[in-house]
C-alpha cells in the first residue's frame, strides 16, 4: 500500500497544501496527523511520531499539559499549578515536525477529513489523514448539571484554583462570623464521591485544618472543621476493595474525617445539600463548601463521532472503539484516553500512555506501507494503581503477571512508592525537583507554600458561564 495526494477537500482553510490518503500511488510528501488534546495520551502520541515522516498538529483548548492526579494538591496548597501543567508548546518545541494549536474543537468532519477549531472569534480548519482523539473526560453530575454551580469538580487548573479559593475562603468567612450556626456551616466540607480523588481531597482538607491552619485564626479553631466524604457505594475506594478500602477508611477516621457510605445526593443549593441514606430517609447537611468527584463523562467529541459513523457510546458518553482503538469503518481515526470505553482498560494515565503509543505505531505502520488489517488488538498492561490517603499513608494494588492475584500494600511504604511514581510522571526535571522540595518542606513541617487566594478564583467560572450564555442568547436573537 502506498500513499498519494488526494483531490482538494472542500470547506476548510488548510494551513498547508499537502494532504494524504491511502491509494496505490507513490507517497511524495508527509502525512498529516492531527491529535486532539494535550494530556498524557496526546503528548505520548505526538512524541512517538517525532521521527516519522508526518506533520503533527496538536490541538488543545488549554495551553498546557496537565497531570490531573495531582490537581488535589494544587487545590489544597501543597504545590503550584505550574509544577503539574507545563506549556505544551514548550514541551514539544524541539520536535520540528510538531505544531501546537490553541483552540476548542467545534467539529470533526469525518467525511471531509477536517477538524474545525475556534480560538476566540477566529475559526480555523485542519485537514488530517490520521486523527487521534484524546480529548479526555468531563465531570458528570448524573443528570443534575445544576449542581455544578454549588459543587465544582476537579478536572482542570481553573477547578483546582476555584476550590482552593472556596476552601480557604470558608475559613476566612467563619473568622468574621458571630453566628454559631453559620460558622458550623462554613466549617463543614462535603466531598461527593469516595474514589481516589474524593479520598485524597478529604484527607488533605482534614490535614489543612488540623495542622497548617491550626493557630492561624483568633475567632475560630480550624480543627473544629468537619470533612464529610459521601458515596453511594458500600465502601470507599471501591476499585481497591476489601482490606485496602478498610485500611484507608480507618486512616481517614483517625484524621477526623466523617465517612458516609450508601448515601446519595438528591438536591443541592448554596448553603448545603440533601442526601438520601441507605434507609431511604432524606436529611440535610449544611455546608457552604462542596466538592464533586463522583463521576466522569466522555468528551462531547464522542457524540460527534457517533453521529457520523457506526461507533457506539456507553452510558457515560465514552466511545466504544474497535479492538485496535479505531472507530469501526474508519481506520484513520483512533480514540485513546479517558474518552474510550473498552473492557479492561481504566481511565488512568498509564492506560492513556499505552493506548497512545499503540495508536501512533499504527500511523507509522500505515506510512511504511505495512499491512495493518487485521492488526493485533490493543492489550493493556496493568501495572497497578495507588492512592494516597493522608500524610505518610497510601494504598497500592499491584497485579502479579500471569495470575489473578495482586500484591497489596498499605501505609508508609505504599506512600513512598506513590511519591516516587508521581514524580516520575511529571514532565520536566525542574518540575520534579521543585515538587520534591515542596513535598519535603510540607511533610516535615505543617506549612504549605501555595495558599494565596483571590475572589476571581472563586467567581470567574460562573461569571464566564453567564457571559457565554449571554453571547449564545444574543446570537440566537
Amino acid at each position: 500500500m502506498r500513499l498519494a495526494r488526494p483531490d482538494n477537500r472542500r470547506g476548510a482553510n488548510f494551513t498547508t497544501s499537502t494532504a494524504w490518503v491511502s491509494t496505490s500511488s507513490i507517497r511524495k510528501g508527509p502525512c498529516r496527523a492531527v491529535i486532539i488534546g494535550s494530556g498524557f495520551g496526546a503528548l505520548t502520541a505526538a512524541r512517538r511520531l517525532a521521527k516519522a515522516e508526518v506533520d503533527v498538529t496538536v490541538i488543545s483548548r488549554t495551553s498546557h499539559h496537565l497531570f490531573q492526579p495531582l490537581l488535589y494538591q494544587v487545590a489544597t496548597g501543597l504545590i503550584s499549578e505550574g509544577q503539574i501543567a507545563p506549556q505544551t508548546r514548550v514541551v514539544l518545541r524541539t520536535q520540528k515536525n510538531a505544531r501546537v494549536v490553541l483552540g476548542a474543537v467545534e467539529r470533526i468532519d469525518v467525511a471531509e477529513g477536517t477538524v474545525t477549531v475556534r480560538s476566540l472569534d477566529r475559526i480555523s480548519a485542519f485537514a488530517y489523514d490520521s486523527l487521534i482523539v484524546a480529548a479526555g473526560a468531563d465531570q458528570s453530575y448524573f443528570g443534575h448539571d445544576e449542581f455544578a454551580e454549588f459543587a465544582p469538580g476537579l478536572k482542570t487548573i481553573d477547578d483546582a484554583l476555584e476550590l482552593r479559593g472556596r476552601i480557604l475562603g470558608a475559613f476566612e468567612q467563619a473568622e468574621l462570623s458571630d453566628n454559631p450556626e453559620e460558622r458550623a456551616r462554613l466549617l463543614t466540607f462535603v466531598v461527593v464521591g469516595a474514589g481516589a480523588t474524593g479520598v485524597e481531597m478529604a484527607g488533605q482538607i482534614a490535614e489543612l485544618a488540623s495542622t497548617t491552619l491550626r493557630g492561624a485564626f483568633r475567632s475560630i479553631d480550624p480543627t473544629d472543621a468537619r470533612v464529610i466524604p459521601i458515596d453511594a457505594a458500600c465502601e470507599i475506594l471501591p476499585a481497591y476493595g476489601g482490606r485496602l478500602s478498610r485500611r484507608a477508611a480507618h486512616r481517614l477516621e483517625r484524621a477526623g474525617v466523617e465517612i458516609r457510605l450508601e448515601t446519595m445526593v438528591v438536591d443541592m443549593d448554596y448553603d448545603g445539600l440533601d442526601v438520601r441514606d441507605s434507609d431511604g430517609r432524606v436529611h440535610r447537611i449544611d455546608a457552604q463548601c462542596k466538592i464533586w468527584s463522583a463521576g466522569v463523562s466522555g468528551s462531547p467529541l464522542g457524540r460527534q463521532l457517533a453521529a457520523q459513523t457506526d461507533v457506539e457510546l456507553d452510558r457515560a458518553g465514552r466511545v466504544k472503539v474497535a479492538p485496535d482503538l479505531t472507530v469501526p469503518g474508519h481506520p484513520e481515526i483512533a480514540v485513546v484516553g479517558d474518552m474510550v470505553s473498552i473492557d479492561g482498560v481504566p481511565g488512568m494515565a498509564p492506560a492513556a500512555i499505552q493506548a497512545a503509543a499503540y495508536a501512533a505505531e499504527g500511523i507509522r505502520m500505515r506510512l511504511a506501507g505495512e499491512p495493518t488489517m487485521p492488526r493485533e488488538r490493543f492489550r493493556y498492561w496493568d501495572k497497578g494503581s495507588m492512592a494516597t490517603v493522608a500524610r505518610y499513608s497510601a494504598i497500592a494494588k499491584i497485579p502479579i503477571p500471569g495470575t489473578a492475584k495482586s500484591v497489596e500494600l498499605a501505609g508508609f511504604w505504599a506512600w513512598v512508592g506513590w511519591l516516587v511514581l508521581h514524580l516520575l510522571y511529571l514532565v520536566g526535571f525542574r518540575n520534579r525537583f521543585t515538587t520534591l522540595i515542596d513535598w519535603m518542606f510540607s511533610f516535615t513541617t505543617r506549612s504549605r507554600n501555595q495558599l494565596a487566594i483571590t475572589e476571581q478564583q472563586v467567581f470567574a467560572r460562573t461569571a464566564i458561564d453567564e457571559l457565554e450564555q449571554r453571547r449564545r442568547d444574543d446570537a440566537a436573537a
